[in-house]
C-alpha cells in the first residue's frame, strides 16, 4: 500500500447476491448486517479509507412483514452512509414442463446495473482508487473489464459472498479477491437501535434478533 497518499476505496454492493449468501446460513440476525463496518474490515491492506458504499436492491411484492423490514435495512443502512440505489421487479410468466401448470414470477431488475454505473461514475468523478465489488455475478466481469481497460490506474478488488464459488471471470480481471466467512458477517452486525441524523430512531426487526446468549461486537472484551 502506497504510502505517499491515502488510497480512497469504493464499494459496491449487489443485495440480493449478498442476501441469499447469508440466508442460506438460517442465522437471520446476520441479515442485519453494517456494511460500513464490514467493508472497513475486508478492506485492509487494499485501501486506506472507504468513502464511498453502494447498495443496489429492490423490493419484492407480495410480503408486507419482509417489505417492512428490508425499508428498516436500507433506513440503517443509510444511517450508516451507505447510499443505497433501488431497482424494480417485474413479473415473467413461468410455465411448469412437467404439468403444464403457469404462473408469474417476480424478477428484480436494475440492481446489476446500478452497481455497475456507480462504479464507472465514482472511477469517472476521480473519487476512489480502489474498487471493492461485493459479488459473485459473472455479469459484472464486462463491468470489471470495462473498468480495467477505461481506469487502469483504479486496482479492482472482487469481494466473494459467503458460501458462493468464486467467478473465474472475475478473478481473472481482478487484482486482489476476498472471500467473506460468517465470523466476518458476526463481527459486523449492527446494533439494536441506530439512531440517524435525522428522523425517528431505527428499530432492528424482531426477525433480526439474535439468538440468546450472543454478544454484539461492541460489547465483547
Amino acid at each position: 500500500m502506497s504510502r505517499d497518499r491515502r488510497l480512497r476505496g469504493g464499494v459496491y454492493v449487489d443485495g440480493f447476491n449478498l442476501y441469499h449468501a447469508i440466508d442460506d446460513l438460517r442465522l437471520p440476525y446476520l441479515k442485519w448486517v453494517c456494511l460500513k463496518r464490514l467493508s472497513s474490515r475486508f478492506s485492509r491492506g487494499h485501501a486506506h479509507q472507504i468513502d464511498r458504499i453502494v447498495f443496489g436492491t429492490a423490493f419484492f411484492p407480495g410480503n408486507f412483514e419482509k417489505r417492512k423490514r428490508h425499508e428498516a435495512y436500507n433506513q440503517a443502512l443509510e444511517a450508516n452512509g451507505v447510499s443505497v440505489k433501488l431497482g424494480h421487479t417485474t413479473k415473467e410468466p413461468i410455465k411448469c414442463r412437467s404439468c403444464g401448470h403457469q404462473w408469474d414470477q417476480p424478477r428484480e431488475k436494475e440492481t446489476d446495473i446500478n452497481v455497475a454505473l456507480s462504479m464507472f461514475d465514482d472511477a469517472a468523478q476521480g473519487l476512489i482508487d480502489v474498487v471493492f465489488l461485493i459479488s459473485a455475478d459473472t455479469d459484472q466481469a464486462a463491468t470489471l473489464k470495462f473498468l480495467k481497460r477505461r481506469f487502469p490506474e483504479i486496482k479492482r478488488v472482487v469481494v466473494t459472498p459467503l458460501g458462493r464459488p468464486k467467478s473465474k471471470h472475475l478473478r481473472d480481471l481482478a487484482d486482489a479477491n476476498i472471500t467473506l466467512n460468517a465470523d466476518d458477517i458476526d463481527a459486523c452486525v449492527l446494533p439494536a437501535f441506530v439512531r440517524p441524523e435525522k428522523g425517528r430512531l431505527i428499530v432492528r426487526p424482531a426477525h433480526y434478533h439474535p439468538p440468546d446468549g450472543w454478544v454484539h461486537p461492541d460489547e465483547r472484551p
